[in-house]
């Protein structure tokens, strides 16, 4: 049932604010295409306002286009393509946190944050006075569109002896953003290739390539990750996955499927696999995964990483390694580009590498997100409700799964959760085929939570969803 609190309207009336409650919750997929909506009455009674109240309200989203009525079976949700197109199921979460604080959740399980307590600022201050008394002529000079000389060699470096990764400092580009990066790839291998993306999946890279006016597909998951046979009938060109740490399900592709991939890749000259290492430095059980490029000897695939996760989202560096032929490619049509990472940054990054202080920070960051999720599912499993969830994937990244015995629609259990102070987004957000999503399965992500708040925060949520 849909439940709203009235106390803060703003000064809007009744049926207003209950429509733009409505209208916001369908504009996020809170509220799925052609769910149904409650009736008339019930919604009256269960928000303790007027039948006419809530028909004003439901007249006003007809008339729109958000609802649509059939006879004598009620009310229910439209498709509403465009909104599809320019919101990701995030952004909702992210705009309130803006606009009132980022004391408005209690517990935020959505939001990647980087707390400042962990970031080495006496370590970076340091360097950025060094670059700025050793590195003046360098700072004044132009880097190239790759990216500086040192920074390149100083990834390469780190690739090879933490991932095993035989790379050329001249086959990386820097950018600002991995945004940035996914243009120029769009770029050199044009706009005419169709591309595969995972369902479920990262919105946001749906809306990036949209924007770039390229043809997508959603391709579904089995228990291993992409499944092969449904990309073959995609027709697709590129393929674009996450296979050392999928988001948000947190699968992690097997070799035997990756070699599957490459011979998929291998069987046009056009083919090419985009590898998002998203999230690789944090598994907590184990050593990282080998990459897909690490065992690519056709030169299919690019290489995309970065140091916004690894470091802090506010540094927007990020890097790819292409292939040889794209890179000659690139030398003859995009080199004229500017670098979009300021020198100081790339120096100040570079030095932070070849001194020992990245290898440091993230073994210091794994042994304390060990510790945040090993305090978070010890208070899940001491909770008595306990045995109402079931926690998967809490090995795989920064985020585990939490699926729950409820009767609950997934709209309700995250508007449960939020009346109660907590933000969390649930698995089957992230499907582009909403009627294939896995339901009551929360997305757990653990990065950002104080362990302080940990044991009210999980009672809360338990309060809510079970």
């Amino acid at each position: 049932m849909l439940t709203y609190s009235f106390e803060n309207r703003n000064g809007m009336s009744l049926y207003e604010y209950l429509y733009t409650c409505i209208k916001e919750d369908i504009l996020s997929f809170r509220l799925a295409p052609d769910e149904k909506l409650p009736s008339k009455r019930a919604l009256a009674k269960n928000l303790d306002i007027s039948t006419i109240t809530v028909e004003s309200a439901y007249g006003q989203l007809m008339a729109e286009g958000y609802i649509y009525s059939v006879p004598k079976s009620g009310f229910f949700v439209s498709h509403i393509a465009s909104a599809a197109e320019l919101k990701t199921t995030e952004a909702p979460e992210e705009a309130r946190s803006e606009a009132h604080g980022e004391n408005e959740f209690f517990a935020d399980f959505v939001k990647n944050n980087t707390s400042s307590d962990n970031f080495p600022f006496v370590t970076w201050t340091r360097l950025m006075r060094e670059t700025m008394s050793d590195e003046r002529k360098k700072l004044m000079v132009s880097s190239p569109g790759q990216g500086i000389y040192e920074l390149r060699k100083a990834i390469a470096d780190c690739l090879f002896q933490f991932r095993g990764m035989k790379v050329s400092a001249d086959r990386i580009i820097i950018g600002a953003g991995t945004e940035y990066l996914y243009s120029l790839i769009i770029q050199l291998l044009g706009r005419g290739k169709r591309y595969a993306l995972e369902d479920p999946g990262y919105r946001k890279i749906h809306h990036i390539y949209k924007a770039n006016e390229v043809d997508c597909v959603h391709v579904p998951l089995d228990t291993q990750g992409i499944d092969v046979n449904m990309l073959e009938k995609s027709k697709a060109d590129v393929l674009h996955i996450s296979p050392s740490h999928h988001f948000p399900t947190g699968i992690v592709t097997p070799v035997s499927r990756r070699y599957e991939l490459l011979s998929w890749a291998s069987k046009s000259q056009e083919r090419y696999i985009i590898e998002d290492d998203y999230d690789s430095e944090f598994r907590l059980l184990g050593k990282p995964i080998p990459s897909l490029q690490s065992i690519d000897v056709l030169e299919k695939v690019i290489y995309i990483n970065t140091f916004s996760k690894s470091l802090t989202p506010t540094i927007r560096i990020s890097y790819m390694i292409l292939p040889e032929a794209l890179m000659k490619k690139y030398n003859e049509k995009l080199s004229f580009y500017s670098c979009t990472v300021a020198n100081f940054e790339q120096y100040t990054l570079a030095s932070f590498i070849e001194k020992g202080h990245f290898e440091k920070h993230i073994n210091r960051m794994r042994n304390f997100y060990r510790t945040q999720r090993d305090c978070l599912m010890e208070t899940i499993k001491s909770h008595p409700l306990y045995e109402r969830v079931t926690v998967t994937e809490e090995n795989s990244g920064l985020h585990f799964l939490l699926s729950v015995k409820t009767d609950l629609s997934d709209s309700e259990l995250i508007r449960r959760a939020r009346d109660k102070g907590i933000n969390v987004s649930c698995l089957g957000q992230y499907y582009a085929y909403k009627s294939k999503g896995r339901e009551h399965t929360l997305i757990i992500n653990y990065s950002g939570i104080e362990q302080k708040r940990m044991k009210e925060a999980v009672e809360r949520l338990f309060e809510a969803v079970v």
